[in-house]
């Protein structure tokens, strides 16, 4: 018997057991269209905090009650969808469970499944720098914040999964960039992907230091993180910089919310351009990513760091690890 991770409860503050159950899923024949799929590796991210809330997002929220749903790819094991034959691989949207059966087109009863090329990646890579995550730091540095050669870009969280993979596009198309991150050990990774400076945000207070690291101001700031970074963010800032704002995740879990920025007025002198944005902003230039983001990473050039958990059950512990710094490079399950 499948299982999957249902929600039951809307959390205040950081999401815990009293807000999800793992839980048998009930038998469901496939209908014309669609496939069933053995999950082998499962995304976690931060986007999910925001969908366990009734508020309005760009994401549709987890529905109380429903097994909840995110990034997956696997083995087709079953099909009754041209095109889709038994032994396929596919990535689609129906993860937090260990089988799932899926439309091979997105419409009102599914969110669409992609046959992955015969590529020789890894499956994974297509959750994180061949997917949203790639896909995500890509569009965001070069259609968001249009960053150019000679750019100073200062990326918050740059350990992680979107960060790392900001960093190294950022010096491939000749940005100086600085990185943040917590502790020496992810300092270290984040300059061996070529960060020309990385400052560790556990070791001080962040403005001293990328001051300090970016005594010329920055032209660009990739935001993951929000809170003190965007206001260090705010006060180096050269005239026209420009800052994409990718997630906030020093905001997600705070019951309280708001935060006082002190040179948020540096918006106006400065003439600061920010900018929120989610990759499917940018889906007519999909080809364009794979087709820079595809050699480079079957040709080893984008260094991929991954931390895994093992099944389905700790799925859980593996979305809560984001918000405690329990990852470098990519979160992911592998069942």
């Amino acid at each position: 018997m499948a299982r999957a991770w249902y929600f039951t409860a809307y959390p205040q503050g950081l999401p815990t057991l009293d807000h999800v159950a793992l839980r048998e899923l009930p038998d469901q024949p496939l209908a014309d269209g669609q496939v069933r799929v053995r999950n082998e590796y499962l995304s976690v991210d931060p986007y999910m905090r925001g969908r366990m809330t009734n508020l309005a997002s760009y994401v549709e929220g987890f529905a109380i009650g429903e097994p909840m749903t995110g990034g997956a790819v696997g083995e087709v094991i079953e099909s009754k969808a041209e095109g889709f034959a038994v032994g396929d691989k596919v990535m689609h949207m129906n993860g937090w469970r260990d089988e799932a059966v899926v439309d091979t087109q997105p419409g009102p009863g599914g969110m669409g499944t992609q046959k992955l090329p015969p590529m020789n990646v890894p499956i994974q890579a297509w959750l994180h720098n061949l997917g949203l995550t790639g896909a995500t730091a890509y569009f965001g540095l070069l259609k968001t914040a249009d960053a150019k050669p000679g750019d100073i870009v200062f990326v918050s969280a740059a350990a992680g999964a979107v960060g790392s993979a900001v960093v190294q596009i950022a010096k491939k198309k000749g940005m100086t960039v600085i990185g943040s991150a917590g502790g020496p050990d992810k300092c270290a990774w984040v300059k061996e992907l070529g960060a020309d400076a990385c400052i560790d945000y556990k070791a001080g207070p962040v403005l001293p230091q990328l001051a300090a690291a970016a005594p010329d101001g920055i032209d660009v700031y990739f935001d993951n993180v929000g809170g003190d970074h965007l206001d260090a963010a705010f006060a180096v800032a050269r005239n026209f910089a420009r800052f994409a704002i990718c997630g906030m995740i020093d905001r997600y879990n705070d019951a309280e919310g708001g935060v006082e920025f002190k040179y948020l007025i540096r918006t106006i002198p400065a003439r600061i351009r920010m900018q929120g944005f989610i990759f499917t902003d940018y889906a007519e230039h999909m080809m364009e990513f794979l087709g820079e983001m595809g050699p480079w990473v079957m040709n080893g050039d984008m260094k991929m760091r991954e931390t895994v958990h093992q099944g389905i059950g700790s799925a859980f512990d593996a979305f809560l690890g984001l918000f405690s710094g329990g990852n470098t490079g990519k979160m992911l399950v592998k069942l």
